[in-house]
């Protein structure tokens, strides 16, 4: 007897909640008609902020391409500078493994190994045995590899001092206009 009810409690909670989303599916289709609301719950972008947003990204493809020409005077891929210099800064008890290079650039580990046969065939980087647990392997710079890691990463500061500011402006106009927009659009809706 007991069950019977549970299972009926049961069938009508679960009704309701189908009856609760049907209603706020209507609710959403009738406010996407008519405009009151952008798909998925986005906001509408102003012409300001896809102006902002292309500044930005013309920016940062700017130092990229510049990136990409320095480092490919280097005799490098750009992929093997940043291993390097993730290699060489990264963060404070973080240990320098495959892994965790892959995880910091965004990468497959098996294209982080990729890069790391590459380098170290160029002689910029070691592999070695950690001394605590003999089965991981950590990476180092050899010495080639922090004297051209030293200079890239030199023009690269130099080229960020000249151009930051253009870059930094880019990014405070998109933060400012999508505040302002998400500023606007929350006084709206609180109306």
């Amino acid at each position: 007897m007991e069950r019977g009810k549970e299972a009926s409690a049961a069938g009508k909670s679960k009704g309701l909640l189908i009856s609760s989303l049907y209603r706020v599916t209507i609710q959403r289709a009738v406010e996407l008609d008519r405009g009151t609301i952008q798909s998925a719950g986005m906001k509408k972008l102003t012409l300001s902020d896809y102006q902002a947003l292309a500044e930005f990204r013309y920016q940062i493809r700017r130092f990229l391409h510049f990136s990409e020409q320095v480092v490919k005077k280097a005799g490098l891929e750009r992929g093997q500078y940043q291993l390097m210099l993730a290699i060489k800064g990264m963060p404070t008890g973080v240990r320098p493994r495959i892994r965790e290079l892959a995880n910091r650039m965004e990468i497959r580990h098996h294209s982080a190994v990729e890069l790391v046969n590459r380098l170290e065939a160029g002689g910029f980087v070691q592999r070695a045995r950690a001394q605590d647990d003999r089965r991981e392997v950590l990476l180092a710079l050899t010495s080639k590899g922090e004297k051209v890691l030293a200079e890239l990463a030199l023009h690269h500061q130099e080229e960020l001092r000249s151009a930051g500011p253009e870059l930094v402006a880019a990014l405070r106009r998109v933060m400012r206009e999508g505040g302002d927009s998400v500023s606007r659009e929350t006084s709206v809706n609180t109306l």
